[in-house]
């Protein structure tokens, strides 16, 4: 029996046909866990990350952005913790040799399918053979600095970009004399040595991350949480995910990391079938500044103006995976329904987030005078809006009008402007086609720029 497609299947297939995100170093064969976003990939990316940005720095007056190298010193990953602590259980299988993570394994019998019961143990999930011992597998990848190989050379691929932050404490003190609360973000690629990759983008071993540190009194780390609590909310609905798709997970005190006393996921219902991780927002005390103080010999202590004394800041921690932000978006967008009595696919991006926000069109590509009108509306809306729609306005003429709409819907263009005999003949302005409903409405060409930004807001 042939299988059927899952919603992952399919999705994965319109993102490499549609150029949002491709398989990395596919003509070799592939690199598991690592992905390569194409032209439309980058601008929805681009899109979320500007929407984080604007919210979390651009609207404060108490953040600092801050762009950390991903080279650091050892002796960082050390004082942190990573060098020591940042592994997960590895298993391999006797028989096939292959190796996952025992964590992800389910448990039962061989030939049951994994479903458990009286006896039950775990087996490999690709031949069912017998799994060999449970052991740690440090996740950073390792590299040497210079032209030496030895022990003083080592460094590593940073895991995280909140360590970049940490050390950076004392300057942004020294630079900007900040009084608390206060806090810095960062947008940067980190690497981890993932033993198992899977679920297309959710679990990669090159990712982005989007990472506040936020520094606050130690009795007062509360009120921050809660206040951060809401604003990731609010991030989703910036983002437009739908709202009954996100859920609030809090970690019971004995499942917490050992840098945190509180830590909340925000997690979403992928399409690989149950609530995974999106976000997680985590208060770690003082434990990374006064670690770094303590392996380094830096003061990282706060001058309390106010209370005349000195102490170590607590830290709330908001942490957003951009890759796995770009899913969820992709995922919950991929709409199947029929207009016209035709099956389609389209993306139901948020306005704030479609890579492209507006697509033109001559009605026929053979008729120069509705090719040359088309470009002239084209230009004059990409010289008005360009900057307030991110760029995001296409010009195609590639096949019939139809093509044309439906390649639009795969894409998530919200709007469509097609010029016809009557815009050119009769000054009759344009057809705007709406990307959900398939419906088309008459605006007249003077008044389509604030059209648009009327209903793209």
């Amino acid at each position: 029996m042939e299988k059927k497609e899952t919603k992952m299947d399919l999705l994965v297939s319109l993102c490499k046909r549609r150029g949002f995100i491709y398989q990395g170093s596919e003509i070799y064969g592939g690199l598991a866990g690592t992905w390569d976003y194409g032209h439309l990939g980058v601008a929805l990316k681009n899109n979320i990350k500007n929407l984080w940005w604007k919210r979390f720095v651009l609207d404060r007056e108490d953040m600092y952005g801050i762009d950390a190298a991903i080279l650091m010193n050892q002796k960082v990953w050390k004082a942190s913790g990573h060098v020591g602590g940042f592994s997960d259980p590895l298993v391999e299988c006797k028989k096939c040799k292959r190796r996952f993570r025992a964590d992800h394994i389910e448990v039962g019998k061989d030939g049951d399918g994994g479903k458990g019961g009286k006896d039950c143990k775990k087996v490999c999930p690709e031949c069912s053979g017998e799994l060999g011992p449970e052991r740690q597998f440090n996740m950073m990848f390792k590299t040497h600095v210079g032209a030496m190989e030895d022990d003083t050379s080592v460094s590593y691929l940073r895991p995280e970009t909140a360590q970049g932050m940490f050390v950076n404490f004392k300057n942004i003190l020294d630079s900007f004399h900040p009084e608390l609360p206060f806090g810095m973000a960062q947008i940067g690629k980190a690497f981890r040595n993932e033993i198992a990759p899977r679920d297309f983008t959710f679990r990669c071993r090159e990712l982005e991350q989007m990472e506040i540190e936020y520094f606050v009194k130690p009795t007062e780390w509360e009120k921050s949480f809660e206040h951060f609590k809401e604003q990731v909310r609010e991030y989703t609905k910036d983002i437009g995910l739908t709202q009954s798709k996100v859920y609030e997970h809090e970690i019971l005190a004995d499942e917490l990391a050992h840098y945190s006393k509180r830590t909340i996921d925000f997690e979403f219902d992928f399409p690989f079938g149950e609530k995974k991780e999106l976000y997680g927002l985590a208060y770690r005390t003082d434990f990374d500044l006064k670690a770094h103080s303590t392996a380094s010999g830096s003061d990282l202590s706060y001058y309390d103006e106010e209370k005349k004394e000195r102490y170590i800041p607590h830290c709330i921690e908001p942490s957003f995976g951009l890759d796995r932000s770009v899913l969820a978006v992709l995922s919950d967008a991929y709409i199947e329904d029929e207009i016209g009595g035709e099956k389609r696919v389209y993306m139901k991006f948020a306005p704030k987030v479609a890579p492209i926000k507006v697509a033109v069109f001559p009605l026929l590509k053979n008729k120069p005078q509705l090719v040359e009108k088309a470009k002239e509306i084209y230009q004059s809306l990409r010289k008005e809006l360009s900057t307030e729609l991110a760029g995001g306005i296409a010009f195609d003429d590639n096949g019939n009008i139809g093509k044309r709409y439906r390649r639009q819907d795969e894409v998530g263009t919200p709007l469509c402007v097609t010029i016809d005999f009557e815009t050119v003949e009769k000054d009759a302005g344009v057809t705007v086609r709406f990307r959900d409903t398939g419906k088309q409405e008459r605006v007249e060409i003077a008044k389509l720029r604030e059209y648009i930004l009327k209903y793209l807001a």
